[in-house]
């Protein structure tokens, strides 16, 4: 089976960003895609181009054009985040966006009424059914169609920093999982979701898919669920390991880093050189402390096995990462990483909030509303502490 990889022009940027809707005086899930998209609907009553539904009613997902900078994508973002708030402020509606919704069920949302979305609920029932999950996906352009698995395999070196910075599903259901990302470990139920194969050649992933078509599993490549794979159809590498982003700032310091990371490989790569990559074993491993342990985690950094915190790593990698951020025009965005850093990841603030609110879940969704309509602002800075006169 051949697939063929679409031209793209290299470290060009899509970013797929998952809203969920709420209301505003309770905070619970409210099931208004098919009114938005309605009211978004233009001339000869066409489905806008870029906000779509998802697999659930209570969602719509942001798309945006390709841009070859990440502060483009994100106004084109929040330009298509405010054509739907101009429906759902009247309807006392908010918008939020995180791993997980912090108290919703699972059984009281309504699918989307759609072949495909039928067919996965089908297929995987009560897992399917399951998937209340927020992500963001983020594309970066392949000139070249031999670099897509390289790329995509070396990029499993920084899983764990990128699902550290994105965690935001601590809390399942009203319950406090004890994770910072659950959402990792649910959305890796769904057949042919989770991490990918390390394949060494396109051949092999085109006998990987043959396969899979040919025994049923999938209908063509799109389905191919991983949560980082080739996107023939545009020509990228895409990047879906991270939790939904509850503020601009976050989703544009997240798709920096991926932005950079990808541009740095394809330099490699056009100069001869080999992209390391690690173990799955260790890679496994990575994903599962990331999503455990969040900024807390303790990550393996290379095939040699070497260890460090994921809080310093990421600080290394913007380090090492500067000049190519001058080349791609987003050092201001790389630079909001360190917001993240200091602020907290998604999870550690939503914990922070439901623990000075005597636990009330309530609380959580309205900070995060808050976050996604006003932004992620620096912490005031600390008054220092004055200094004691000693006398000898």
């Amino acid at each position: 089976m051949e697939i063929k990889f679409a031209e793209s022009e290299r470290s060009t940027l899509g970013i797929e960003w998952e809203v969920a809707m709420v209301e505003r005086s309770s905070g619970d899930l409210v099931s208004a895609a098919d009114v938005v998209l309605t009211a978004l609907r233009g001339e000869g009553d066409a489905p806008h181009p870029h906000i779509t539904e998802e697999l659930l009613l209570n969602t719509v997902e942001l798309v945006s054009g390709v841009h070859h900078t990440v502060s483009d994508a994100v106004d084109d973002l929040q330009g298509q985040l405010a054509e739907v708030r101009a429906i759902t402020d009247p309807l006392d509606v908010e918008l939020m966006c995180a791993g997980s919704h912090p108290f919703g069920q699972w059984f009281e949302q309504t699918v989307t009424d759609k072949e495909r979305y039928h067919k996965l609920i089908d297929r995987t029932q009560w897992w399917g059914r399951n998937m209340m999950i927020w992500g963001i996906h983020v594309h970066v352009g392949i000139d070249d169609r031999e670099k897509a698995l390289p790329v995509a395999n070396s990029l499993l070196d920084y899983y764990p920093h990128l699902q550290a910075l994105s965690a935001s599903s601590p809390f399942w259901g009203g319950v406090n999982t004890g994770y910072a990302s659950n959402r990792a470990l649910m959305f890796q139920q769904l057949p042919t979701a989770g991490l990918p194969y390390q394949f060494g050649s396109w051949a092999n992933y085109e006998e990987y898919v043959a396969d899979l078509v040919k025994t049923g599993v999938i209908s063509d490549h799109t389905e191919v669920r991983w949560d980082v794979r080739p996107s023939p159809q545009w020509g990228t590498v895409e990047m879906r390991a991270c939790d939904g982003l509850s503020s601009p700032e976050e989703i544009g310091a997240v798709a920096a880093f991926i932005q950079c990371l990808v541009d740095d490989m394809s330099e490699k790569l056009d100069a001869g050189e080999v992209l390391p990559t690690m173990q799955p074993w260790f890679v496994r491993e990575n994903k599962w402390r990331a999503a455990r342990y969040g900024m807390d985690a303790e990550i393996i950094l290379n095939a040699a096995g070497d260890e460090e915190p994921v809080s310093d790593a990421i600080r290394r990698e913007l380090e090492r990462l500067a000049p190519v951020a001058e080349r791609l025009d987003c050092v201001a965005e790389l630079d909001q990483v360190n917001l993240i850093l200091d602020n907290g990841a998604s999870y550690q603030r939503q914990l922070r909030v439901a623990e000075q609110n005597g636990g009330s879940l309530r609380a959580v969704v309205s900070s995060l509303t808050k976050e996604l309509r006003h932004g992620l602002k620096p912490l005031p800075a600390k008054p220092e502490e004055p200094q004691e006169d000693f006398v000898i």
